[in-house]
């Protein structure tokens, strides 16, 4: 008997350790442009195909901020795929290197919608994802970049813009969005002026989008994110509350959507 309970022990264990998060880097090609992306998933949580999450990053580029965020979706049960925009090694060194990087892309939304895409088939190739079941966050860069992937006509069920631009560049263009949008904003965000949320509100009105905006009050821009400080008068700063809120927001968000 207490072999057998050992046997037993052993086989627990075995499956404690299994049901842990894996990650792992996946290379992928835009043309000659090496991407880097990661995917996080649980194995105990894809024994049948669940929904796939696209993660897609702030100015600087993919980080550990991004592979941190796929790991507690992966503890969700979803499969996480944080995608890279700006190519292998490529990354800013400080803020001033992120606003020509980013801007790069801002500026040519075909080539960002087409970065924002390729993303997205990764995330659909990575084993245990339901193609039937997609959503996609990002914050501040990566928070226009949702929509943006939205705009371009994507089948996603949903998107959610933490601390985005929310810009209407192209009006025309949300005729093509698929998806329910959620935007969490800074109520204190200086870097995004009402004008382009009134002329979002208008693009997604006047094509019948499914969207929500919840302000939070006190947050600036970056309000998710420790790396940014907590000093509001910068205009960018980490706000646990917000955070926190934020994140329960997206959760009620995909429960609408994948149950």
């Amino acid at each position: 008997m207490r072999f057998v309970f050992a046997l037993l022990m052993i086989g627990m264990g075995a499956s404690l350790v299994q049901a842990e998060v894996q990650t792992k880097e996946v290379t992928y090609q835009d043309g000659d442009v090496t991407l880097e992306g990661f995917v996080a998933w649980d194995p105990a949580a894809i024994s049948e195909p669940v929904p796939g999450i696209l993660v897609v990053h702030q100015w600087m580029g993919q980080t550990n901020y991004e592979r941190g965020r796929c790991k507690q979706l992966a503890e969700l049960g979803y499969v996480a795929f944080a995608l890279d925009i700006y190519g292998k090694g490529n990354r800013p060194a400080n803020p001033q290197e992120a606003a020509k990087v980013s801007g790069t892309f801002k500026n040519n939304s075909a080539l960002y919608r087409k970065r924002l895409n390729l993303g997205l088939q990764q995330l659909l190739a990575q084993k245990g994802v339901d193609e039937n079941q997609i959503a996609a966050i990002g914050y501040c860069f990566g928070g226009k970049g949702v929509l943006e992937l939205a705009r371009s006509g994507a089948d996603v069920d949903g998107v959610v813009s933490f601390h985005g631009a929310l810009d209407s560049p192209s009006p025309e263009d949300g005729k093509n969005i698929k998806a329910k949008v959620l935007i969490c904003h800074g109520a204190d965000d200086p870097f995004v002026p009402e004008a382009d949320i009134d002329a979002m509100k208008k693009e997604f009105n006047e094509a019948n989008v499914d969207w929500q905006m919840i302000y939070y009050s006190g947050a600036v821009h970056s309000f998710t994110q420790p790396m940014a400080g907590n000093d509001n008068s910068r205009g960018a700063a980490y706000n646990a509350k917000a955070d926190q809120r934020s994140w329960v927001a997206m959760k009620a968000f995909f429960a609408e959507l994948f149950d």
